[in-house]
C-alpha cells in the first residue's frame, strides 16, 4: 500500500498528516513550529522530525512514496545550511522519497479546492493572499508583518481593541465590554498601566487581545462590531489585490479568524464582491499530502476523506 505525507509548518505548530492513494487518512502528527525565521532553524528541524515520526508511528515510511512539507517561511530553505537541517529530519523519518518543499500559502489553498487556480487568503496571527496558477503562488498581497502590515490579522484585532479601550479612556468615556476585557486582560486599571503593559510586551503579543474582539462581539459591543467590520473589509481588500475583477476561481480562505465573527464578515464581503466560490477550510496539513498524491497521481489523486 503506497502512501504520501504532507506537512504544515507554521510559527506555532506543525502538523503531520499520511495518506494512502485512496485518499484515507492513516496517521496523524503534532508537534512545535517549525518556522526557521520563528524558531532556530535546529528547532524548526527537530519538529518536523517529531510530527513525522508521531505521524507515521505504526506504518512503514519506506512505502511513503511523495512528500509535502507546507512551510511559513519557506524561502529559508534557500540557504543550503537550514536545507541540510530539514533534509536530515526527513531522512530520520525513515522517508526515502524526495521533500517538496512549497509555501505554507500552496498547502493552505490545496486543502481548500482541487482547483489549480485561484486565490488563498491567511488571516490568522499575520495576513497574506496570494494567486495560485498550477497549484503555484504566482503573486502575493500583504504578509508584510506586524510593523507595516497584516492588516485585519490577529495582531491588527489585538490592537485595535487596546487602541479602542484607550480612546475612551482619554475622553474618560464610561467603558463598555471589549474596553473592560482588554484592561483585565492586561492586568491594569488605567490609562498609564495600558500603555506600561503593552509596550513592556514584545508586539506581536497584541495577538492575544483578538479574542476578546470577538467575545465583545457576540456581547454587542459598539467598538467590536466596528473593528470587526473593518477587519473583513482589509482582509478582503487584501485577496482583491491578487484578482481580476473578471476572476471567477475559488477563493480559500484559512487561518486562525477563519471561525470567528471576521471569518464570517469577511466571507460576506468577498461573496458580495466576487463572483466566484469562497471556501473555509482549516487545515493545510491535508493539502500538502493532497499536493503529494498528485506528484504521483496526477490532478484526478483523490481528495483527503
Amino acid at each position: 500500500m503506497d502512501l504520501v505525507v504532507g506537512l504544515d509548518a507554521g510559527g506555532t505548530s506543525t502538523r503531520a498528516v499520511v495518506l494512502d492513494l485512496d485518499g484515507a487518512r492513516l496517521g496523524q502528527g503534532l508537534a512545535g513550529g517549525a518556522n526557521p525565521n520563528s524558531h532556530p532553524p535546529s528547532v524548526a528541524a527537530a519538529h518536523i522530525g517529531e510530527a513525522l515520526a508521531e505521524a507515521l508511528d505504526g506504518l512503514d515510511s519506506r512505502k511513503v512514496r511523495s512528500g509535502v512539507l507546507g512551510m511559513a517561511g519557506a524561502s529559508k530553505m534557500a540557504d543550503p545550511a537550514v536545507s541540510a537541517l530539514f533534509q536530515e529530519a526527513w531522512k530520520r523519518a525513515g522517508l526515502d522519497c524526495p521533500m517538496r518543499v512549497v509555501t505554507d500559502c500552496e498547502a493552505a489553498f490545496a486543502t481548500g479546492t482541487s482547483s489549480p487556480d485561484g486565490t488563498v487568503l491567511v488571516a490568522g496571527t499575520g495576513s497574506i493572499a496570494g494567486r495560485v496558477v498550477g497549484h503555484r503562488m504566482v503573486a502575493q498581497s500583504g504578509g508584510y508583518g506586524w510593523l507595516i502590515g497584516d492588516d485585519g490579522s490577529a495582531f491588527w484585532l489585538g490592537r485595535e481593541a487596546v487602541r479602542a479601550t484607550l480612546r475612551l479612556l482619554d475622553l474618560d468615556a464610561p467603558l463598555e465590554g471589549l474596553a473592560t476585557a482588554v484592561l483585565t486582560a492586561a492586568g491594569a486599571r488605567n490609562r498609564g498601566q495600558l500603555i506600561n503593559a503593552v509596550n513592556d510586551r514584545p508586539p506581536i503579543a497584541l495577538a492575544q487581545f483578538a479574542p476578546l474582539v470577538s467575545s465583545a462581539y457576540h456581547h454587542g459591543d459598539p467598538e467590536a462590531l466596528t473593528i470587526v467590520a473593518s477587519a473583513a473589509r482589509l482582509l478582503a481588500n487584501t485577496a482583491s489585490t491578487v484578482r481580476e475583477p473578471s476572476d471567477t476561481s475559488p477563493i480559500v480562505l484559512v487561518g486562525s479568524l477563519i471561525k470567528t465573527p471576521v471569518g464570517t464578515h469577511l466571507k460576506q464581503e468577498l461573496l458580495t464582491r466576487c463572483n466566484a466560490q469562497v471556501v473555509m477550510a482549516t487545515e493545510g496539513a491535508a493539502g500538502a499530502a493532497w499536493l503529494a498524491a498528485v506528484d504521483v497521481l496526477g490532478p484526478t489523486a483523490p481528495r483527503p476523506a
